[in-house]
Protein backbone atom coordinates (compact mmCIF):
# COMPACT_ATOMS: atom_id res chain seq x y z
CA UNK A 1 0.00 0.00 0.00
CA UNK A 2 1.45 2.98 -1.00
CA UNK A 3 1.32 6.47 1.54
CA UNK A 4 -1.12 8.15 -1.10
CA UNK A 5 -3.58 5.37 -0.38
CA UNK A 6 -3.50 5.19 3.15
CA UNK A 7 -6.18 6.57 5.16
CA UNK A 8 -6.49 10.42 6.51
CA UNK A 9 -5.80 9.19 9.88
CA UNK A 10 -3.01 6.61 9.55
CA UNK A 11 -1.34 9.48 8.05
CA UNK A 12 -1.26 11.65 10.98
CA UNK A 13 -0.54 8.64 13.06
CA UNK A 14 2.12 8.35 11.09
CA UNK A 15 3.84 11.51 11.07
CA UNK A 16 3.15 11.74 15.04
CA UNK A 17 5.50 8.88 15.39
CA UNK A 18 8.52 10.20 13.13
CA UNK A 19 8.04 13.58 14.86
CA UNK A 20 9.11 11.88 18.24
CA UNK A 21 11.56 9.70 16.79
CA UNK A 22 13.20 12.39 14.52
CA UNK A 23 12.08 15.80 16.16
CA UNK A 24 11.87 18.84 13.49
CA UNK A 25 14.01 21.05 13.68
CA UNK A 26 14.79 24.84 11.94
CA UNK A 27 16.30 24.65 8.80
CA UNK A 28 18.02 27.85 9.61
CA UNK A 29 19.77 27.31 13.67
CA UNK A 30 18.89 23.69 13.98
CA UNK A 31 16.31 24.71 17.18
CA UNK A 32 13.69 23.14 17.69
CA UNK A 33 10.32 23.67 15.73
CA UNK A 34 6.54 22.37 15.41
CA UNK A 35 6.47 21.89 11.94
CA UNK A 36 9.54 20.31 9.88
CA UNK A 37 10.86 22.31 6.87
CA UNK A 38 10.11 25.67 8.48
CA UNK A 39 12.56 28.26 10.37
CA UNK A 40 11.93 29.18 13.64
CA UNK A 41 10.72 32.81 15.11
CA UNK A 42 14.26 34.06 15.53
CA UNK A 43 15.48 32.98 12.06
CA UNK A 44 12.13 34.37 9.85
CA UNK A 45 12.94 37.71 11.65
CA UNK A 46 16.23 37.86 10.34
CA UNK A 47 15.24 37.61 6.86
CA UNK A 48 14.79 41.15 5.15
CA UNK A 49 11.80 40.33 2.98
CA UNK A 50 11.21 42.07 -0.70
CA UNK A 51 7.76 43.62 -0.65
CA UNK A 52 6.53 46.94 -2.61
CA UNK A 53 8.33 49.02 -3.16
CA UNK A 54 11.01 47.88 -5.14
CA UNK A 55 12.07 47.83 -8.85
CA UNK A 56 9.63 46.03 -11.09
CA UNK A 57 12.14 45.19 -13.05
CA UNK A 58 15.23 43.63 -11.16
CA UNK A 59 13.79 43.45 -7.29
CA UNK A 60 15.97 46.38 -5.71
CA UNK A 61 14.12 47.57 -2.93
CA UNK A 62 13.42 51.13 -2.88
CA UNK A 63 12.97 53.29 0.70
CA UNK A 64 10.10 54.48 -0.46
CA UNK A 65 7.22 54.40 -3.38
CA UNK A 66 8.25 57.91 -4.53
CA UNK A 67 11.95 56.54 -4.49
CA UNK A 68 10.63 54.49 -7.44
CA UNK A 69 9.11 57.13 -9.74
CA UNK A 70 6.26 56.33 -12.32
CA UNK A 71 8.01 53.65 -13.40
CA UNK A 72 9.16 51.80 -10.34
CA UNK A 73 12.35 51.67 -11.94
CA UNK A 74 15.94 51.77 -9.77
CA UNK A 75 18.54 53.91 -11.94
CA UNK A 76 21.04 51.27 -12.98
CA UNK A 77 18.00 48.97 -14.34
CA UNK A 78 16.65 52.64 -16.39
CA UNK A 79 20.01 53.19 -17.78
CA UNK A 80 21.00 50.01 -19.02
CA UNK A 81 17.40 48.09 -19.23
CA UNK A 82 17.83 44.56 -18.72
CA UNK A 83 16.41 42.18 -21.53
CA UNK A 84 13.71 40.30 -19.82
CA UNK A 85 10.24 42.22 -18.73
CA UNK A 86 9.74 42.04 -14.57
CA UNK A 87 11.74 40.60 -12.05
CA UNK A 88 11.10 39.63 -8.50
CA UNK A 89 13.22 38.06 -5.69
CA UNK A 90 12.12 36.97 -2.00
CA UNK A 91 14.89 37.84 0.26
CA UNK A 92 17.66 40.36 0.36
CA UNK A 93 20.88 38.10 0.25
CA UNK A 94 22.12 38.22 3.51
CA UNK A 95 23.83 35.77 6.16
CA UNK A 96 19.89 34.52 7.09
CA UNK A 97 19.59 33.40 3.17
CA UNK A 98 22.93 32.37 2.91
CA UNK A 99 22.52 29.80 5.56
CA UNK A 100 19.71 28.76 3.65
CA UNK A 101 20.89 29.01 -0.05
CA UNK A 102 24.58 27.49 0.08
CA UNK A 103 23.70 24.69 2.13
CA UNK A 104 20.82 23.55 -0.92
CA UNK A 105 24.39 24.08 -3.96
CA UNK A 106 27.25 22.71 -1.96
CA UNK A 107 26.16 20.74 0.82
CA UNK A 108 22.91 18.18 -0.58
CA UNK A 109 20.37 20.14 1.83
CA UNK A 110 17.61 19.61 -0.76
CA UNK A 111 15.09 19.56 2.05
CA UNK A 112 15.26 23.68 2.23
CA UNK A 113 13.69 23.50 -1.28
CA UNK A 114 10.36 23.34 -0.66
CA UNK A 115 10.67 26.54 2.05
CA UNK A 116 12.43 28.25 -0.49
CA UNK A 117 9.93 28.03 -3.26
CA UNK A 118 7.40 29.07 -0.57
CA UNK A 119 9.03 32.28 -0.30
CA UNK A 120 9.37 32.54 -3.95
CA UNK A 121 6.16 31.91 -4.24
CA UNK A 122 4.41 34.58 -2.35
CA UNK A 123 7.22 36.57 -3.87
CA UNK A 124 5.94 36.28 -7.59
CA UNK A 125 2.43 35.55 -6.87
CA UNK A 126 1.77 38.12 -8.95
CA UNK A 127 3.55 36.91 -12.23
CA UNK A 128 3.26 33.24 -11.96
CA UNK A 129 0.00 31.29 -13.57
CA UNK A 130 -0.65 28.12 -14.90
CA UNK A 131 0.11 29.90 -18.39
CA UNK A 132 3.36 30.36 -17.42
CA UNK A 133 6.58 28.05 -18.39
CA UNK A 134 9.04 28.03 -15.60
CA UNK A 135 12.88 27.35 -16.85
CA UNK A 136 15.93 26.80 -14.11
CA UNK A 137 18.89 28.63 -14.84
CA UNK A 138 21.18 25.71 -16.31
CA UNK A 139 24.69 24.09 -15.22
CA UNK A 140 27.43 23.15 -17.10
CA UNK A 141 27.39 19.08 -17.13
CA UNK A 142 31.01 19.35 -15.79
CA UNK A 143 29.16 21.15 -12.36
CA UNK A 144 26.03 18.97 -12.44
CA UNK A 145 28.10 15.68 -12.26
CA UNK A 146 30.12 17.09 -9.23
CA UNK A 147 26.48 18.36 -7.48
CA UNK A 148 24.22 15.44 -8.67
CA UNK A 149 21.47 17.95 -9.28
CA UNK A 150 20.51 21.61 -9.92
CA UNK A 151 19.47 23.55 -6.68
CA UNK A 152 17.33 25.86 -9.70
CA UNK A 153 15.99 22.84 -11.48
CA UNK A 154 14.51 21.98 -8.09
CA UNK A 155 13.26 25.01 -7.07
CA UNK A 156 11.36 25.37 -10.47
CA UNK A 157 10.01 22.15 -9.84
CA UNK A 158 8.51 22.54 -6.51
CA UNK A 159 7.56 25.67 -7.66
CA UNK A 160 5.83 24.26 -10.17
CA UNK A 161 3.68 21.84 -7.98
CA UNK A 162 2.93 25.27 -5.73
CA UNK A 163 1.20 26.94 -8.47
CA UNK A 164 -0.22 25.13 -11.67
CA UNK A 165 2.75 26.72 -13.66
CA UNK A 166 4.02 24.88 -16.96
CA UNK A 167 7.62 23.10 -15.82
CA UNK A 168 10.19 22.58 -18.60
CA UNK A 169 13.49 21.47 -16.77
CA UNK A 170 16.09 20.76 -19.64
CA UNK A 171 14.88 24.13 -22.21
CA UNK A 172 18.25 25.86 -21.60
CA UNK A 173 21.97 24.35 -21.38
CA UNK A 174 25.52 25.56 -20.83
CA UNK A 175 27.58 24.11 -23.56
CA UNK A 176 30.62 26.19 -22.44
CA UNK A 177 31.60 26.13 -18.76
CA UNK A 178 32.30 29.19 -17.14
CA UNK A 179 34.27 30.34 -13.84
CA UNK A 180 32.92 30.98 -10.54
CA UNK A 181 31.53 34.32 -11.03
CA UNK A 182 31.77 35.45 -7.45
CA UNK A 183 33.86 38.44 -6.25
CA UNK A 184 33.75 39.47 -10.45
CA UNK A 185 32.03 42.99 -11.54
CA UNK A 186 29.22 43.61 -13.60
CA UNK A 187 31.18 43.57 -16.77
CA UNK A 188 33.23 41.04 -16.10
CA UNK A 189 29.99 38.88 -15.54
CA UNK A 190 28.59 40.09 -18.67
CA UNK A 191 31.73 39.13 -20.80
CA UNK A 192 31.71 35.51 -18.88
CA UNK A 193 28.42 35.00 -19.75
CA UNK A 194 28.06 35.84 -22.98
CA UNK A 195 27.12 32.63 -25.62
CA UNK A 196 27.46 30.69 -22.76
CA UNK A 197 23.80 29.63 -22.17
CA UNK A 198 21.30 28.60 -25.17
CA UNK A 199 18.40 26.98 -25.57
CA UNK A 200 18.80 23.15 -26.03
CA UNK A 201 18.41 21.34 -29.58
CA UNK A 202 14.65 20.50 -29.81
CA UNK A 203 13.26 22.82 -27.03
CA UNK A 204 12.82 25.46 -29.09
CA UNK A 205 9.37 24.91 -29.94
CA UNK A 206 8.49 24.30 -26.68
CA UNK A 207 9.37 27.58 -25.54
CA UNK A 208 8.35 29.41 -28.99
CA UNK A 209 5.56 32.40 -28.35
CA UNK A 210 5.32 31.55 -24.27
CA UNK A 211 5.54 33.65 -21.46
CA UNK A 212 8.18 31.98 -19.79
CA UNK A 213 9.77 32.95 -16.23
CA UNK A 214 13.40 31.54 -15.54
CA UNK A 215 13.94 31.01 -12.36
CA UNK A 216 17.08 31.13 -9.92
CA UNK A 217 18.40 31.05 -6.22
CA UNK A 218 20.28 34.01 -6.02
CA UNK A 219 20.43 37.44 -8.34
CA UNK A 220 23.49 39.37 -8.45
CA UNK A 221 24.12 41.66 -11.56
CA UNK A 222 21.74 39.63 -13.62
CA UNK A 223 24.35 38.50 -16.34
CA UNK A 224 23.56 35.07 -15.95
CA UNK A 225 19.38 35.88 -15.93
CA UNK A 226 20.45 38.02 -19.22
CA UNK A 227 22.11 35.24 -21.00
CA UNK A 228 19.06 32.93 -20.39
CA UNK A 229 16.68 35.91 -21.29
CA UNK A 230 18.57 36.25 -24.57
CA UNK A 231 18.63 32.83 -25.75
CA UNK A 232 15.15 32.21 -24.89
CA UNK A 233 14.03 35.50 -26.95
CA UNK A 234 16.02 34.25 -29.59
CA UNK A 235 14.40 30.97 -29.55
CA UNK A 236 10.90 32.95 -29.75
CA UNK A 237 9.95 32.99 -26.58
CA UNK A 238 6.73 35.92 -26.55
CA UNK A 239 7.92 37.38 -23.14
CA UNK A 240 10.63 36.23 -20.39
CA UNK A 241 10.67 37.26 -16.58
CA UNK A 242 13.12 36.44 -14.07
CA UNK A 243 12.62 35.26 -10.29
CA UNK A 244 15.03 34.79 -8.16
CA UNK A 245 14.86 33.49 -4.11
CA UNK A 246 17.16 36.29 -3.26
CA UNK A 247 18.70 39.70 -3.94
CA UNK A 248 22.17 40.41 -3.44
CA UNK A 249 22.09 44.62 -2.89
CA UNK A 250 24.71 47.24 -2.36
CA UNK A 251 28.11 45.97 -2.00
CA UNK A 252 26.76 42.50 -2.43
CA UNK A 253 26.28 43.11 -6.07
CA UNK A 254 30.11 42.83 -6.04
CA UNK A 255 30.82 39.99 -4.27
Amino acid sequence: MSQRTLPPWWRRVGARILDALFPPHCLGCGAAVTQPGHLCASCVSQLQFITAPCCRRCARPFTSHAAGGATMTCAPCAENPPPWREGRAAMVYDEMPRRLILPLKYADRTENVQLLARYLAIAAADMIDTDRLLVPVPLHRRRLFTRRYNQAALLARALGRMTGAGVLIDALERPRATPPLEGAGRERRQALMRGAIGVRAGRARAVAGRHVIVVDDVMTTGATLAACTHSLLAAGAARVDVIAVARACGQQEQQ
